[in-house]
């Protein structure tokens, strides 16, 4: 989404010149032309960036506009201009909420970064704000299901082991929750307002793992043309979560054991240390030890990971909480689609018990959830529930083409998901494309078009009617 700045500027001559500027930057930019000004759009429209003049001449001045900001939209990052000699009135601007300040005569390119910083840090607070509301919904302690004797365990461990600072590694099979898990340790902490940032060893490039990791500064490579924070800047003061850190390469691992060790990190191309407070949660579903043994995986990093281990069962040991598992995803269905729960029937969940779930949670949520869409009753019966015969019919859905690159395999699973969700909602819907696109909040140009892309025909959405 294309950020929104109000530059605040008496002298039209500057004023012009930094539309001009931050416009190619891709900007939508609006502008005042005193304080008084700004403060009557800032009661009307909200945005992402206010970029002010201390000294606006006579009336409401550039400090008048932060303290409205800061009342009315607290949430705009603030990027002072100064003039010289008024560094300390800009040093107090910060001390009441101001993001960066330049002075003039500004240079071009500083005042991009520091743009461009700012709208960065405000982008994180405002995805941190939105994962913690996410967070208190689906991954709070008490919305992880189970009632055996290892999830009890996994509760127990998660229990003892928040309030802590130590690293934690969490086994499990592809799809047992484990991100769950993690989510649960960071809530149940002293970082639970603090920044969760989960990381995805495995989808990260082995050329950009290091950029996404500890940021880049600008220069260091080919297109860093500004200073990118990283993942662990990011969390700083909260969790850090490596999922799938089996799969990281033992250069980068190396790097890892250094921040674990020294707390610290110079982002690439960077010869300055950043200094990070972090807790650090790691998953992975292989065999570290094995992965020692064979050399792929750093002993001394593997130590300082495991110093508290919780395991996650496979669903196929559990199966006493698939009712529970089963009641939470038709909840949240429901919930998403704004749609009446359905119920499931004791044949249905018999049928479920009897599969072996390779895919475990993942697949379990991804099979209610199509029966979800797909029954016609208000009760999923054991024929709504395409389990064995589906993957029969198509194995090529089950596992990605080997060797095929991360982003083209993403790409596929996206492509086939928007298959099945618009086919079903076009067979619940009768193939009404208007009524299709009014469900599933889509506008009816947008869904027709999706459907040329798909290459979706009528006969797709009527052969089960």
């Amino acid at each position: 989404m294309t950020a929104r700045v109000l530059i605040v500027e008496d002298e039209s001559g500057i004023r012009l010149a930094l539309r001009g500027l931050l416009r190619r930057d891709g900007y939508e930019v609006e502008l005042a032309e005193s304080g008084e000004q700004a403060l009557r759009m800032l009661q009307e429209t909200p945005f992402d960036l206010i970029l002010t003049d201390l000294a606006l001449g006579r009336g409401a001045s550039g400090m008048d506009v932060l303290r409205a900001s800061k009342v009315h939209r607290p949430e705009t990052a603030i990027v002072m201009i100064t003039a010289h000699g008024s560094e300390k009135i800009a040093v107090e601007a910060m001390k009441i909420g101001a993001d960066d300040y330049v002075p003039k005569p500004f240079d071009n390119e500083e005042l991009r970064v520091v743009v461009a910083r700012a709208l960065e840090r405000t982008r994180l607070e405002r995805e941190h704000r939105m994962l913690l509301e996410r967070v208190e919904r689906e991954y709070g302690f008490e919305n992880l299901v189970g009632s055996g004797p290892g999830m009890r365990q996994v509760f127990e461990t998660i229990q003892k082991v928040a309030e802590t600072d130590l690293s934690v590694l969490i086994r499990g099979d592809s799809g047992t929750g484990k991100e769950g898990v993690a989510q649960a340790i960071h809530q149940r902490s002293s970082r639970r307002t603090r920044p969760f940032v989960a990381v995805n060893c495995a989808a990260i490039s082995p050329q950009l793992v290091e950029s996404e990791l500890f940021g880049h500064e600008k220069g260091a490579f080919t297109g860093a043309d500004a200073r990118r924070v990283g993942k662990f800047e990011a969390a700083q003061g909260g969790t850090i979560f490596l999922d799938e850190i089996g799969d990281m390469a033992p250069e980068t691992q190396a790097k890892v054991l250094r921040v674990l060790e020294e707390r610290a990190f110079e982002r690439v191309g960077g010869d300055r240390p950043v200094e990070v407070d972090v807790r650090v949660v790691a998953a992975t579903h292989r065999d570290l030890e094995a992965e020692v043994r064979a050399g792929r995986f750093r002993e001394d990093l593997y130590y300082r990971l495991k110093v508290v281990e919780i395991a996650i069962p496979p669903l196929r040991e559990r199966l006493e909480d698939l009712p529970a598992l089963v009641e939470r995803f038709l909840t949240q269905v429901a919930e998403r689609l704004g749609r009446e729960k359905k119920r499931i029937s004791e044949a249905a969940l018999a049928r479920l018990a009897r599969d072996p779930w390779r895919g475990n949670i993942r697949e379990l949520r991804n099979m209610i959830e199509q029966a979800a869409v797909l029954s016609s009753g208000p009760t999923i019966e054991a024929d709504d529930l395409r389990l064995g015969e589906a993957r029969d019919a198509e194995p090529h859905e089950a596992q990605p083409t080997p060797g095929v690159p991360f982003r083209d395999a993403k790409r596929e699973a996206v492509d086939r998901f928007e298959r099945l969700y618009i086919l079903c909602a076009l067979r619940e819907h009768g193939g009404n494309v208007s009524r299709t696109a009014e469900a599933i909040g889509m506008v009816r140009q947008s869904l027709q078009q999706k459907i040329r892309e798909l290459g979706l025909r009528s006969e797709d959405w009527k052969e089960d009617s």
